[in-house]
């Protein structure tokens, strides 16, 4: 019973902002570990991006691929955009991404919306800082700019 506690306590710990992900790096020898977990994550080409709520499980599958791509914490306003110009609902219909975009920020997944569970985007315009280093040096790991870098892939 007290295990059972704990476990929700954990759970609740993790702060609850919805994470954005994005492959820098290709698909060339990449170890086939962090070749799965980036598939679980959706993130199979270069330059996609996906959108998930943050768990103690995801956040390990994150810290594991970390040194293949770029997350970090998105605004709402980064959030709009992304879904005005990139997302693509599965049937095919129109879309508020206001309205979306409050229900990705309340907990809900892309698949739960009726959206592809990626994003496909452009090489970033004026290009990146460096792809092999870090986010101080470069853009892997946790970005604080990952909203920056997201707008120069629209």
């Amino acid at each position: 019973m007290e295990k059972a506690k704990n476990k929700t306590k954990e759970k609740s710990a993790v702060d609850r902002t919805p994470i954005l992900i994005i492959r820098i790096s290709g698909m060339v020898k990449v170890n086939k570990f962090i070749e799965e977990t980036l598939y679980r994550l959706n993130l199979r080409r270069k330059y996609s991006a996906t959108i998930i709520n943050p768990t103690k499980d995801i956040l390990g599958m994150i810290e594991k691929a970390k040194h293949y791509t770029a997350f970090g914490k998105i605004e709402k306003e980064t959030l709009i955009k992304l879904l005005k110009a990139r997302a693509q609902k599965i049937d095919k219909k129109q879309f508020k991404a206001e309205e979306a975009a409050e229900e990705l920020i309340s907990g809900k997944s892309l698949r739960e919306l009726g959206f592809k569970p990626f994003f496909r985007l452009h090489p970033p315009r004026g290009g990146l800082k460096s792809s092999r280093h870090p986010f101080p040096e470069g853009v892997l790991g946790n970005n604080k700019e990952i909203n920056k870098l997201v707008e120069k892939m629209l």
